[in-house]
């Protein structure tokens, strides 16, 4: 295993032409992708984004429940700027939007649901089993072939199957650098950040022979995450004419917390 030591992101100085909402940061060696060497794997810009959602005109009534990323490019490392705003205003409903840029282009997107918080204990379901925990799962090494970088960011607790293992998986993951320098990861950007592994967790391709990257994802959650662990039930399915799908049960210790979605492009190496 790499030892990772670098934070996902750090804070830089605003330029001086910078709209008064955009924060630029700097991503380190450990946000890199599996799939090329050059390219942030997807986790880490995804919790930056939602970072951005978080603050974005913050409402204690309101919380997030639903978060799509749109994939608009191979995010680099180096230097980035996120905008945020909010899109649709409302009481008890409103829609935020997020965009990561590159050298003045937007290779991210991600839009997030706000909804008002009520009480809806006396008509909760139950949201289905849990995973068994953390400490019940096998540590296996990252096979050969998936470039280090974001995989060793993570400590992952493997419960069935994994990255060099072709079908569904389940797994545990939690940081172990922070997503931005000195500030402690809020559930909802590790949830983020582990959730775009749905693809690698339940990979039915060798990643020697076949790319299967996702251009999105999107997660939506009954409740908000607790803890520091997320817990992936995964699988994947993929189609005849080069495109499949990536999906999970996402849980924190407590039990299922929402679902992850994720498209996939498929093609031979």
């Amino acid at each position: 295993m790499t030892l990772v030591t670098d934070p996902f992101l750090r804070l830089l100085p605003p330029a001086a032409d910078d709209p008064p909402d955009a924060q630029r940061v700097l991503a380190t060696g450990s946000t890199a992708g599996p799939w090329f060497p050059d390219g942030q794997h997807m986790g880490p810009p995804s919790a930056l984004l939602v970072r951005a959602l978080e603050r974005c005109a913050p409402r204690a009534e309101m919380v997030l429940s639903r978060l799509t990323v749109e994939v608009l490019g191979r995010v680099p490392m180096g230097e980035l700027t996120v905008t945020s705003r909010v899109e649709r205003a409302g009481r008890t409903i409103e829609l935020v939007v997020a965009e990561l840029a590159a050298s003045g282009r937007a290779v991210a997107r991600a839009s997030g649901w706000r909804l008002g918080v009520t009480d809806t204990t006396a008509a909760a379901t139950a949201p289905g089993p849990g995973l068994p925990g953390p400490d019940e799962g096998r540590v296996i090494p990252t096979p050969e072939g998936w470039l280090p970088g974001y995989l060793d960011a993570l400590d992952w607790r493997w419960l069935a199957g994994h990255l060099g293992e072709s079908g569904p998986g389940r797994a545990w993951g939690q940081l172990r650098v922070p997503v931005v320098e000195g500030e402690e990861p809020t559930p909802w950007q590790r949830l983020a950040a582990v959730a775009d592994s749905t693809n690698g967790a339940a990979a039915r391709l060798d990643l020697n022979d076949w790319l299967f990257v996702n251009t999105d994802l999107t997660l939506h959650v009954h409740r908000p995450p607790r803890g520091e662990w997320i817990g992936l039930d995964a699988d994947s399915v993929i189609g005849p004419e080069g495109a499949g799908t990536a999906f999970s049960v996402l849980h924190d210790e407590h039990g299922p917390v929402g679902r992850a979605a994720q498209a996939l492009t498929v093609r031979p190496r």
